[in-house]
This record gives structure tokens, sequence and C-alpha cells, in this order.
């Protein structure tokens, strides 16, 4: 359905050196904001020649070799929305740099690239413009795939996957499947946003601020419908524990998985009721605290608990009770509703086994039916929130305190205007238990609470399980059929995809088109052959994330998702690129189906790959949001459209209108904000190699990066300079031979030393800290210091230098680090085809060190000294007396003492 392919292709230049340095592409004009300047190179004429070269021969094809470790470099893919941002532009660089790079390592890579096109969008085009999702999203991968051309990036495009192809969606379907065979894909009702004129579910992005449907205006209601769920809290545990495995994620995002799962432990409760309903005899509830069973003084249940129901309520509150929670259900805001803490009495009661007391029950929003139990026990005197909802509704005359501080000040009482939270002593109110201190008393209260069974010890996790219907049409079918004798009925595996029905109507109105397209829903049972109708709910777009890096692996499969020799090659994921905003469910839903299928045996994991245990990523890195330049009106504080301002002169812009300072800040890039940059555009202005080093150089990839192209044009003179290097290298004959380095010159040792120290600094940079940052300005050090360097081109140690230089340049402006091979070689393969250059160890060490001289503890001047001197006292004291400086702090005075310290590289001389 969705086979477009864009592969990258190469072939080796047939011509002469002398025909290369003719047509050499130099001195066009590119545009910049307000002024034409000229640019050093003919970047656009370069890009394509060299996309042209692609095209004829990949420079990849064919490089893969079972002899060659796999490397599987993965960036998260893209909704097509249709257009490219800055974004997409930073994390795509990235993993090209670092796949280039790893190929030129000597690994087989895997760089493949589809689109997460199922969803809301591609639905609301529909209703807004007349056009339907499937043409919608073709029509957008198509422009976007060919805006990603223009980045020069080496995908895999013969692995391309999309959500909405029936050939992947079919495989989603057999998870779903699978989930359901294991008993973690169930049903159940949970609350959805209703819109009461249009009769529709709504997604909570069409919900405005004020709790009204973005189309009919109408106050939205939350409603109760049969969804789907995976039992994802089955591997709570696992998920939790294999955070600790994940050595080469970031810190923040391992936190937000941990606080996410929110592992508590604790106690349960059971509380009878005084007077048992037909559906509810007692209730449980989870608690941290089992020292503060004396201070319980009510229970608060959830709207949609079971209890709360016209036959169970006492008739003289029941209708107060339901009128409650039916206005409840008109609310949208329900953060706001479980903050004011409001609640309603039920009438009735519970009885407390250890104080014999009846506490009253209550239902408030702020309980969650699906999280926990449903509901809690109140203690106001040691929990803030009970504090707040007890005086809120006034639910008892005194509040009782059963903890105090450990130390008390003496003859001052304890303050009870606020909760104690802490753990403390139990006081005289916490009956036999007094008197204990708060670890021994829950100790205590848990051994005699289970001898009456009324407690036990329990582990409460935040972690709820994954609801995944979705009504809406735009998104996987669920494989389910349901029939009037056999109820629940998965579709036959044989039987799949069950296709989407492309003959729908979109009105926005009396829910989803699926539940309408009669032909579709209505079905034959594949258990009785009997009428039926099709599940018309869809997958959660986070299904089809949660597994697509593992079809990229075998994505021409038409038996499996994916063959398990071939999956367990490859995986787990060696760097996975994204942003930092799916940090938890993203990726938590990817672990989770990874860890199904390994334990389904889909795949094998082998005992000497990292993280282990079914982990998907073995290192991932988040890269920052760029942020664009944003002007606003100092008096108004109104954001400024471009043609509003003059930056003519970029340091110092002006409001056209008023001649004034506009406010300047770099901000989330937004249409409302007029700061968005067009990535075509700039790289038609610029050069694909100046933006991409520009993106990289300008901060590191974690960090948020403030996208301004004023400065662009260093990087377009750096790349000029590197080929002209790359020229001088290749108009005269290759010298390969690189002397010993005890034959070396000093100024031949001085930039073999510093190539090697730049090979092995970038190195660092490309495979373990990805600070690809630094790695750019290490080769402009590098070029730099040949330009400096006495060398001629001749030299094979300048000669080496130049083509390490242009080997480590290549991964990040590709086209340029081809033409700069192709003139160093005359025409011979492809920069790519090319090993990456090795450090040498011995050429790292330094002929000479600086020494930092003091005399009498003071620091009066520093020398150089040969390493092999670094430590010879007397030899460091001559070179010293030989300097001005040394001759006016140490003069003829003799020395009484010579201190010397790390390695030479500082002597104190005591006069």
């Amino acid at each position: 359905m969705l086979r477009c392919q864009l592969r990258p292709a190469w072939r080796a230049s047939s011509t002469t050196r002398a025909t290369l340095q003719c047509n050499r592409l130099y001195a066009t004009t590119t545009p910049t904001t307000n002024v034409a300047k000229k640019a050093p190179l003919d970047f656009s004429s370069m890009e394509a020649k060299w996309k042209a070269r692609w095209a004829e021969s990949p420079p990849f094809k064919a490089m893969e070799t079972k002899d060659k470790p796999n490397y599987y470099v993965l960036s998260m893919f893209p909704y097509p929305s249709g257009m490219l941002h800055m974004g997409h532009v930073r994390v795509y660089t990235i993993s090209d740099t670092l796949q280039r790079f790893r190929r030129m390592s000597g690994y087989n890579v895997l760089h493949p690239m589809g689109w997460d096109s199922f969803g809301l969008p591609a639905e609301n085009a529909a209703i807004e413009r007349g056009i339907h999702p499937a043409e919608w999203t073709v029509k957008n991968i198509e422009i976007m795939k060919e805006q990603m051309a223009m980045l020069a990036l080496d995908f895999d495009w013969s692995r391309e996957v999309s959500a909405c192809d029936p050939n992947f969606y079919r495989w989603t379907q057999y998870i779903f499947l699978e989930m359901y065979k294991a008993g973690l894909a169930y049903q159940k009702e949970a609350v959805v946003n209703w819109d009461p004129v249009d009769q529709t579910v709504l997604a909570n992005e069409q919900v405005d601020h004020e709790g009204r449907s973005w189309r009919s205006g109408a106050l939205v209601e939350r409603k109760k419908l049969k969804q789907w769920f995976f039992k994802v809290t089955d591997f709570s545990e696992d998920l939790l524990k294999d955070i600790d495995l994940l050595e080469n994620w970031p810190e923040h995002v391992k936190q937000m998985q941990r606080n996410w799962i929110g592992k508590s432990k604790g106690a349960e409760f059971e509380f009878h009721l005084t007077k048992p309903t037909d559906k509810v005899d007692s209730l449980k509830v989870f608690t941290s605290r089992p020292d503060t069973i004396y201070g319980v003084q009510y229970i608060v249940v959830a709207p949609e608990h079971p209890l709360v129901n016209k036959a169970s309520l006492p008739q003289e509150h029941a209708a107060s009770v339901l009128e409650f929670v039916k206005e409840l259900d008109k609310k949208q805001n329900m953060d706001e509703a479980e903050e004011n803490k409001k609640g309603v009495f039920t009438g009735l009661y519970v009885n407390h086994p250890f104080t014999k007391e009846n506490l009253p029950i209550y239902v408030a929003p702020y309980v969650l039916a699906d999280y926990g139990t449903g509901a809690v026990m109140g203690v106001p005197g040691h929990d803030k929130r009970d504090w707040e909802f007890c005086h809120t509704n006034n639910v008892v005359d005194e509040v009782k305190f059963v903890v105090e501080p450990s130390i008390q000040e003496v003859g001052k009482p304890v303050d009870h205007s606020a909760p104690y939270t802490a753990l403390g002593v139990l006081s005289a109110l916490s009956g036999p238990y007094s008197g204990l201190k708060s670890k021994e008393a829950m100790k205590a209260v848990m051994r005699d609470a289970s001898k009456i069974g009324f407690g036990r010890p329990a582990t409460q996790y935040r972690l709820k399980d994954w609801l995944l219907s979705r009504q809406r049409y735009w998104g996987a079918p669920i494989p389910i059929v349901h029939c009037p004798e056999c109820k629940v009925v998965p579709v036959p595996q044989e039987e799949l995809p069950v296709p989407l029905p492309l003959d729908v109507s979109f009105t926005g109105k009396g829910g989803s088109p699926l539940a309408k397209a009669e032909d579709w829903v209505n079905c034959k049972c594949p258990k009785c052959n009997g009428p039926a109708k099709r599940e018309t709910d869809t997958m959660d777009t986070f299904v089809d994330s949660s597994w697509y890096f593992m079809r990229y692996i075998d994505s021409q499969n038409t038996s499996l998702p994916f063959d398990a020799e071939k999956a367990s090659a490859r995986l787990p994921v060696d760097i996975y690129i994204g942003g930092v905003e799916h940090a938890i469910l993203h990726l938590l839903y990817s672990r989770f189906i990874s860890k199904f299928l390994l334990k389904q045996g889909a795949y094998h994991a082998s005992p000497d790959k990292k993280p282990g245990n079914g982990e998907p990523f073995n290192t991932l890195l988040t890269q920052g949001m760029v942020h664009g330049q944003t002007f606003k009106d100092p008096v108004t504080q109104r954001f400024l459209k471009p043609d509003e301002v003059d930056t003519t002169d970029p340091a110092n812009p002006k409001m056209i209108a008023s001649g004034e300072t506009p406010l300047i800040s770099f901000e989330k890039m937004s249409k409302s904000k007029y700061n968005g940059v067009d990535p075509v555009s700039v790289v038609q202005q610029h050069g694909v190699d100046s933006v991409r080093l520009h993106m990289l150089y300008k901060a590191p990839p974690t960090e948020v990066l403030e996208w301004e192209d004023t400065s662009i044009v260093g990087m377009q003179r750096w790349l000029a300079k590197v080929l002209r290097q790359a020229e001088s290298v290749g108009n005269v004959t290759p010298s390969l031979e690189i002397p010993a380095l005890d034959k070396m010159t000093s100024d031949e040792r001085d930039v073999y030393r510093e190539t090697h120290t730049t090979i092995k600094q970038v190195t660092d940079a490309m495979s373990s800290t990805y600070s690809l940052n630094t790695a750019i300005s290490d080769l402009i050090k590098l070029s730099n210091h040949l330009n400096a360097s006495s060398l001629e081109p001749t030299s094979p140690v300048y000669q080496h230098a130049v083509r390490s230089l242009v080997k480590m340049m290549a991964p990040m402006a590709p086209t340029l680090g081809e033409e700069c091979w192709e003139a160093i070689s005359a025409g011979d393969k492809s920069v790519f085809t090319q090993s990456w250059p090795t450090f040498e160890e011995k050429a790292l060490e330094k002929d000479t060190i600086d020494c930092v001289i003091q005399v009498n503890g003071k620091t009066r001047l520093n020398i150089t000294v040969p390493v092999a001197m670094a430590s010879d006292a007397e030899t460091i004291e001559k070179l010293a007396r030989e300097t001005p400086q040394g001759q006016k702090w140490l003069s003829d005075k003799p020395i009484r003492r010579a201190i010397v310290a790390k390695n030479g590289q500082l002597v104190n001389f005591v006069i």
C-alpha cells in the first residue's frame, strides 16, 4: 500500500584529477535573511552531483558480511504530517552521522525509516478537508520523503514500514491476538469524553480548556464504555527492576519510568460493611502507613465503585450521591474536581475491628477506580489530602493524632494545626501500640491484623493497565468478533489482516465511521458461523510504535512479524534517538511488548548482549528541542512577524514600524510566535552539509539548541578550508610511507600527535559520549593546526592528517566528505568505503610538558620541559634559571629544596 522507495546510492567517478580540478564547484551566491552573501562553495551543485552518484551506486551496498558485528541505529519514526521541522532535522542528522561512523568502523549497520502513520490528525483532515485519511497520509509521506532526501540521509528504504499499511498492521493485530491468548488482553468499562450533541467519543486533544467539544461546542460529559486493555501490570515488577539494567539511559528518564510504575510496599486492610449489600460486603484499602491504623476516621470510594448504585445506597442518601456522581460526569477538568476535595456521604458505614467504631463511607473523585482497590482509608491527622478532605466536608468533629514526633520540646504542646506526616512515636490514642516507634508499630499492627484476617502485607503499583481502545477510524482494527452465542471470539490468524474499509464517510458525528460500515461490521462468527459483528474500536497508536523497530529487521516477512533468528541477531537496538517527550509511555510500552514477545519465544536474548531480559534499547539518546529566535514588541508584548523586523544587522535588529529594538528570546518553535524555520529553505540557502554541521555544533545533542543561521557561514568557510587542504594533497604524488615516530622531525611529530589525539577524541564522541559538538570542534582545531604547520602537502604525515580529517568529517558532512575524498584519491571509491582511522597510543605521548614553577609556594613562571627530564629537579632548575623570569625570582640564590609534583608539571623551589 505504501511502498514508495527512495534509496541513496553512489558510484565512483572515472574522471581524471585535471578534470576534477577544472570542475571544482566554487563561488556562487546564497541569500541570507536580508543580504545576499557570496558562499565559499557552490553547495547546491555539489549536492546534486553526489546525490546522483549515490543514486547510481550506493556506497554502502553489499558492505554487509557475516564476519562483521551488527549495529542497530534507530531514530523514532515520525508522524507523517507533511512537513519536516527542525527537530526532525536534528534527530535524523544525529542518527545518520552515527550510522555512517559505525559502517566505516566495520559494522553491519541497520538504519531504517518508517512512518507512525495512524492517528487522529488524518481523521480530522478527512472531516475538515474532505480528503480520505489514507490519501492524506500517503501524500504526506511522499512529501516528507522528498524533504528527507534533501538532508543527505542514508536510510535503508528497503525496510520501510508504515503503521497504516495492511502488511504492517496485520502483525500488530497478530500481537494483539497473542496477548489475548496469553490472558493479557481483556475488556472492562472505562470513562471516555462524550460529546452529547454529536454523539461521539472525543480524544483529550479535541476538548478545549473550558471542557467543550472542539466541533459542536457542547460541554463534554464523562461516559463509561466497555474498552480493551493490555495487562501491563502483570509485568510491573520486571519493568521496574530491569530499569537497573539500563546503564546507557539518561538517569532522569529512568527515574521518570520508576515514578510512573510507582511501587509502594505496605498493607491491605479489609473493612466490613455494617450492612452488607448484594454486591459489596467489605472494602479493601491499601496503606503504606499501617502504624496509623487507629487514626482511620472514614473511608472514601471512587465514583465508579460497585458500591455506588441505587440498590446499594440507603434510600435517604441515594439521590444526593447519584446526583453528585452525575455532575462529576459532566466535568471535563477532573483535576480541578479532585483538587477541591469535595465529596458526599453515602449513608453507609464500615466497622473498624481494632477500635470497634463505625466509620462513615464517602464518595469523592480524588479516589481512582483503576488505581489500587478503588477505596482509601481517611487518616486526617497524618495525611495532607485526608486533612483537606475532612475539613472541606466536615467529616468529624475532632481529628485523631495517633503518631507524635519522637523528639518534643518539654512543656510545649504538640502542634495539631496541620497533619503530622512523618514517622514518630504512637500516642495514647493508638491503644496497645502506644509508645512504640512507627516502624515497630507497623510490624505489630500487621501481626495482629493478620491473626484476625483484617490485614495482610501488600505491594501496590501506580502503573495502570494499558487502555488501547480508541473509538476512531484511522487505527489498526482490533481483531475481535462479538457473537450473540459465542460472545467474544478472536479472528483466526489466517484471516489477518482485518482490513480497514475504505468506503466510509467522515462527519465527526454519531460515533466511529467503522460502526456505520454495515458491510464491514456484519460478519460471520469464526466459531459457530452464525451472524456476528466486528469490534469497531481501533488500537492506540502506541501499539504500533511499541514494536515497529522489530518489524524493520524483517520487514518483508509474510509468515510472521519477524524471523526469530534475525531478530535475535539484531536486538536489542544499539542506540535509540528521539525526544524526551516520549520518555514514559512509548518507552514503557515498548519495553512491555519486547518482554512479552521474548517470553513467548518470538526471539531469544543473547547472554553477551546488554541490557538483557528483553530490554529493547541498549543506549537511549534523548535529543533536546530546537528553539527559534523570537521577537516581541517591548510595549505590547505582541509576537512580531519576520517582515516586521529588520535583521540586516543580525546583532542589532530593529522594528520596522518604530525603529525600536525588539525583545529577543529563543523559544519553542510555533506558528503563533512566528519563529518557525523551514528546513527545506534553510538547506537550499546554506547547503545541507553546512546545516548538518551547524545543527550538530551549536549544542550538545541532549540540550536545547537555539537555532539561528547568521553564524552558519563559519561552517561554510571551514568546509571550504578542508576542501582546499584535500586538494593540496590531491595535487601531489601520494606518499603513504609514514616514518617511525623516532625518525620524525619535531614538526612531523607535532602534526602526527595532533592527528591521533583528534582521532581518539572524535572516536570517543561518536561511540560513547555522543558529544558531536566537541567532535566538530576537534576537527576544526586539527584543520587549523595543519594550516599553521610548516609541513608541505608532500609530507606523508601531512597527507595522513588530511586523509584522517576528511574521513572523520564525512559522517557529519557527507557530500563534502565525498568531494574531498575524490580530490585526494582522484575518483577512487567512496569515502564511506574507507575504514575509520584508528589512533596510535604512542603517538599521543608528548615530547614536552608545561611545567609550573613556584618559588616558596608562589607561582612565578611557566617553562617547557622535555618529558624525559620531567622528574629531574636539577635540569628543571637549570632551564628555569635560563629564562628572564627565572633570573628575576631565583637569580643566584641557592635552592634549599626542590619539590617535584604532578609528574613534573609542578615544581616548587624553596630558597
